[in-house]
């Protein structure tokens, strides 16, 4: 039990409701323009008010560029794997690799059997989802014909084809000694929920599954940990699992991690809200956290960070562990008039965090422009490419000005007023005022990148590194704010 060093991914679980989807598209494009890593699709076939799994991640991958897709998990007993195998890896084609495999071997067994499936008993559902493993890793891998005699599934001379252009990863769903023992021979990857297993049984599933896969001469740390969850975002912590705050989910999730090697976190949601919050808070933080107990700056993978005065690269200056933190009180306990009040910060910074997704989006717009015109080659479209490189440089020049006057406000309005009228607010103000100074310094840095593009198409990607880079540093600078200053503006009666 410990962290396996994967890079960490987030992602959305969405119910397959026939008569939410659009709704559901919509999220799933929402999930992938947002940063969200993965999106898993349930798969009840006898669920009569849900889509075909299937055919609903096939249309997904369609209004998606980025994102990973996975059944969560797939139902085994009414999938024939031959057919699955060549279903998966066609779609991991048209995806451009995008695809990954969860398996389940079976439940809700009388729904099965109503649709024609075979009533296994555990033992048997266990042996089927292991012939099944063998019959998709055969069918993906070139060679002659295959023949397999298994009790559950039998290949007699098929011929493997077509190949994912990618590894697809094998996550079975696991709970029981069996299945986990299963899953450390032969799987890719592990897929429980928190719904039928509790934080706290995560570190003797593990044990089990990691105990089978040495026994194995596997190393246990090629099996990814995959966890379903679901909670609730509030104001005030709550006793359960991820029930209050956003820095509350990043503490709970940060554990798991580094405690049990959970690398991929996928969130029960129907609420566009809550996905964003999941993306743009929870996610960083999480990954911040996890980065610096790793011995890595919390911005790895940034090439060229920027410093600020004194050489410092600027993500330090956002490091978690040093920040000012104050004993927390109960803003409902305070009147909706002094609630609203201290909620009005949240209002002015979730307008930023806004403003930031457009520049993303106006970034990639950018991109798809480039590739377009370098296929074509035509002279029009690089005369449109060109006005989409000023259009986006316009666009965060104006980001930059309206977030520089938005810190200026604070540090000569705000801050004074903050930490004249509590002291012990003085640190914590301090600390927000040197942070403003770090985000200066990345908006210079974006500045610069957006001059050298201009003058330079192909420098795209220094601009996305330095958009990547605002983002971590000005996500996190927010989430800390709130946490530290709604409660007080609120109690404090101040004017912001």
């Amino acid at each position: 039990m410990a962290d396996f060093g994967h890079e960490l991914w987030f992602g959305a679980f969405l119910t397959p409701d026939a008569a939410g989807h659009h709704r559901i598209v919509r999220q799933a494009v929402l999930a992938d323009e947002i940063g969200l890593d993965v999106i898993g699709v349930q798969d009840h076939p006898y669920q009569p008010s849900f889509l075909d799994t299937w055919t609903l991640l096939s249309t997904l991958a369609g209004r998606t560029e980025r994102v990973r897709l996975f059944p969560d998990v797939v139902n085994l007993p009414l999938r024939p794997p031959a057919v699955l195998a060549k279903a998966a890896a066609s779609l991991d084609i048209l995806s451009g690799g995008r695809v990954e495999l969860g398996l389940g071997s079976g439940a809700f067994w009388d729904g099965i059997a109503a649709m024609g499936g075979l009533r296994r008993g555990p033992g048997e559902a266990v042996e089927a989802l292991e012939e099944a493993v063998a019959v998709l890793r055969a069918l993906w891998t070139p060679g002659e014909g295959v023949r397999l005699d298994g009790r559950h599934y039998r290949l007699d001379g098929a011929r493997p084809g077509p190949f994912p252009p990618h590894p697809i990863g094998l996550w079975i769903g696991a709970y029981k000694r069996r299945m986990l023992e299963l899953t450390g021979r032969l799987g890719d990857g592990w897929v429980p929920s928190s719904g039928y297993a509790a934080p706290g049984e995560l570190g003797a599933m593990s044990g089990t599954l990691d105990a089978a896969a040495e026994r194995a001469g596997r190393d246990p740390g090629e099996i990814r940990r995959v966890y379903n969850i679901d909670g609730r975002f509030s104001a005030a912590a709550g006793e359960g699992f991820l029930d209050g705050p956003p820095a509350v989910w990043a503490e709970q999730l940060t554990e798991l991690a580094l405690r049990d090697g959970m690398s991929v976190f996928v969130l029960a949601v129907d609420d566009d809200r809550d996905l964003k919050v999941f993306a743009e808070e929870v996610a960083p933080a999480v990954r911040e956290a996890v980065a610096r107990e790793r011995g890595r700056a919390p911005l790895a993978g940034v090439e060229s960070p920027v410093r600020v005065a004194g050489g410092t690269p600027s993500g330090a200056a956002l490091d978690e562990a040093t920040r000012p933190r104050l004993p927390k009180r109960d803003i409902a306990a305070l009147t909706p008039r002094q609630q609203a009040n201290g909620r009005r910060l949240v209002l002015i910074h979730d307008h930023l965090r806004r403003e930031l997704t457009q520049i993303r989006d106006a970034l990639e717009q950018v991109a798809a422009g480039r590739s377009d015109a370098a296929a074509l080659r035509s002279m029009i479209n690089e005369l449109t490419m060109r006005q989409n490189y000023w259009t986006l440089g316009t666009f965060c020049a104006s980001y930059c000005r309206l977030l520089t006057t938005h810190h200026t406000i604070e540090d000569e309005h705000m801050f004074p007023m903050l930490a004249s009228a509590q002291e012990s607010l003085a640190p914590v103000v301090a600390r927000l005022e040197q942070e403003h100074e770090v985000i200066a310094g990345v908006l210079t840095g974006l500045d610069a990148a957006l001059v050298a593009m201009i003058e330079d198409p192909d420098r795209l990607d220094a601009v996305r590194d330095q958009v990547d880079l605002l983002s971590d540093v000005l996500l996190s600078h927010l989430r800390y704010e709130e946490e530290e200053l709604v409660e007080p503006i609120a109690r404090l009666n101040l004017d912001i």
